[in-house]
């Protein structure tokens, strides 16, 4: 008689598990105590024994005292199915939150990048690896418009669908500091410009202050003399 090697169940595949060890069950002339569940105690046995081959130790101890091979097999599926569920389930809420991700106008390509990258690890975990294509795509799709002219650029000259995520990032960050030093030096000169006006015009200020008091004390002598005149033909 042929043995077969049962698979190893573990906590995220459940479904490649059923589907062989179905086969392998029916292989050996088995599976109908699990489907339609027919009492016979020897092929019973067979089974547990083929179940106990596929699951952990962990998982013997706890299902290891049902009576029969359909009792085992529906308390492993009901664990993993709901497992399966809360899988999907949080899959899903990544997919969202990847999909509505995008750069603050005030953020920076580090904290952007590590956002994505963390979406990208939890996705993995839980057995959704995300391509670096769409991380790339994502990642240029969802930049502020400060950042138009680079992405404009890397679409052009890039191979989008087999460049790394890591290279546009370190091409992006270079180009964010670049932009940075541009906006010191631009705010540098802007307030040596205003400095120099500032100065041009208290001195401008100043000057005209000087002239209008000696116009006015030219006035102040003129009238003075000029009274003195008078005075002195009234007399007369």
């Amino acid at each position: 008689m042929l043995t077969f090697q049962c698979p190893m169940l573990t906590s995220t595949n459940y479904t490649i598990w059923s589907m062989r060890m179905e086969v392998i069950l029916g292989i050996h002339g088995v599976w109908e105590v699990i489907d339609p569940g027919l009492d016979n105690a020897k092929k019973n046995n067979i089974v547990k024994g083929l179940i106990f081959q596929s699951i952990p130790e962990d998982l013997i101890l706890q299902i290891g005292k049902l009576k029969t091979g359909k009792e085992m097999w529906e308390a492993i599926k009901t664990r993993n199915l709901g497992a399966e569920r809360v899988k999907e389930a949080r899959l899903q809420t990544l997919t969202v939150e990847f999909d509505s991700l995008k750069m603050e106008d005030t953020g920076t390509i580090d904290d952007y990048a590590a956002k994505l990258s963390g979406i990208a690890s939890k996705s993995a975990t839980l057995g959704d690896v995300i391509s670096e294509h769409k991380l790339v795509k994502k990642f240029l799709t969802s930049l502020p418009r400060r950042f138009v002219h680079i992405v404009a650029s890397l679409e052009h000259i890039l191979d989008l669908k087999t460049v790394g995520c890591e290279d546009v990032v370190g091409r992006l960050k270079a180009y964010e500091e670049r932009i940075k030093e541009e906006n010191k030096v631009n705010e540098t000169q802007g307030k040596l410009l205003y400095s120099r006006a500032e100065f041009s015009n208290r001195n401008y200020d100043s000057n005209r202050g000087r002239g209008c008091g000696v116009n006015s004390r030219g006035r102040g002598r003129g009238n003075t003399q000029n009274h003195g005149q008078q005075d002195s033909s009234k007399k007369k």
